[in-house]
């Protein structure tokens, strides 16, 4: 069982989400020019962003809780009208929460036992949203499923990873996050060649606070969920740039004393029309609630880091919000 050391603090606050909707549906039939009021009612109805949490590759084995709700596929089957991350049961719950009282994002969670598929027209198939996160998987992907998420991404999808420390197989099936996660990028049908621009870094590092960039243009670091710092890492590793492969790669938070192509903590890329981000470790996603029985600390309000704002940020920017 992996040993962090985190500070609790109270929660920070977050600026709302200015309005902004976007989806991935293909372009309807040009239809004729509708009245003004019409108009304004077709703006109010218009789809949210819409995110798409997995749970399908082991995110709650062990001591991990990685899921917005027990309540799946939907949260607002808990509680339709959550107001903190006790509202909805899961480590995850401050970040769905705070996505949910915006009013501008929608949100589900593939249950376990699901497969990621793209195209395949189901209900909760990648094709039905603007952002897929996969926090901290403890499943290989299979080959259809990695080749889904790569066509998801190319074709205009927003791709959140969050990775985690060398070892940190939880479920003991011979693949942690940073295998699988390199696995994604080598081995996927759709570009076996580095996609990303990046790879993870097989490392366990026990503890440091990464800072971010000097950036005042970037949406991720400067977004309308606040302003980032930094952020914390508690067990946790890093990415190594490679920009030859794929120019759009971009390190915003490094480890203490690295810059450039190494030590990168927090990473942002694109391929083909999509968009991607990946962090280095779950700690600073975990709010410190979730089911009975897991071990949890508040990294997503912890004063060494500004967790909150880089999550929120990442997933507006990812959705194209």
């Amino acid at each position: 069982m992996t040993i962090r050391i985190r500070t609790v603090a109270a929660l920070s606050g977050a600026a709302l989400l200015a309005a902004g909707l976007t989806t991935l549906a293909p372009a309807a039939t040009a239809a004729p020019t509708a009245p003004a009021s019409a108009t304004a009612v077709h703006a109010v109805s218009a789809t949210p962003h819409r995110v798409l949490f997995d749970n399908s590759k082991a995110e709650t084995a062990g001591n991990a809780d990685w899921i917005i709700s027990t309540s799946q596929p939907d949260p607002l089957a808990q509680n339709p009208n959550p107001t903190t991350e006790k509202s909805w049961t899961g480590a995850l719950s401050a970040w769905g929460v705070a996505l949910q009282k915006t009013g501008q994002y929608s949100l589900k969670t593939l249950p376990s036992g699901s497969t990621i598929t793209y195209g395949s027209g189901g209900a909760l198939d990648l094709a039905n949203f603007d952002t897929f996160v996969i926090p901290e998987p403890n499943i290989r992907l299979s080959a259809s499923e990695k080749t889904a998420v790569m066509k998801f991404v190319q074709n205009g999808g927003g791709l959140f990873l969050v990775s985690d420390h060398i070892n940190s197989d939880r479920n003991n099936d011979g693949w942690d996050s940073p295998k699988i996660i390199n696995d994604l990028l080598t081995s996927n049908g759709v570009n076996n060649n580095d996609p990303f621009g990046f790879s993870v870094d097989l490392l366990n590092i026990t503890t440091d606070n990464p800072r971010a960039v000097n950036d005042a243009t970037d949406p991720v670091l400067n977004g309308s969920f606040g302003t980032v710092t930094g952020s914390i890492l508690r067990n946790g590793t890093t990415f190594t740039l490679k920009p030859a492969d794929n120019p759009s790669v971009k390190g915003l938070v490094y480890r203490t004393g690295y810059s450039g192509n190494t030590g990168a903590f927090f990473v942002t890329s694109t391929f083909g029309s999509g968009r991607v981000a990946v962090w280095g470790d779950s700690s600073p996603i975990d709010d410190g609630t979730g089911q009975s029985g897991n071990t949890l600390f508040n990294g997503w309000d912890d004063p060494a880091g500004t967790d909150a704002a880089l999550a929120l940020n990442a997933t507006a920017w990812l959705s194209k919000a």
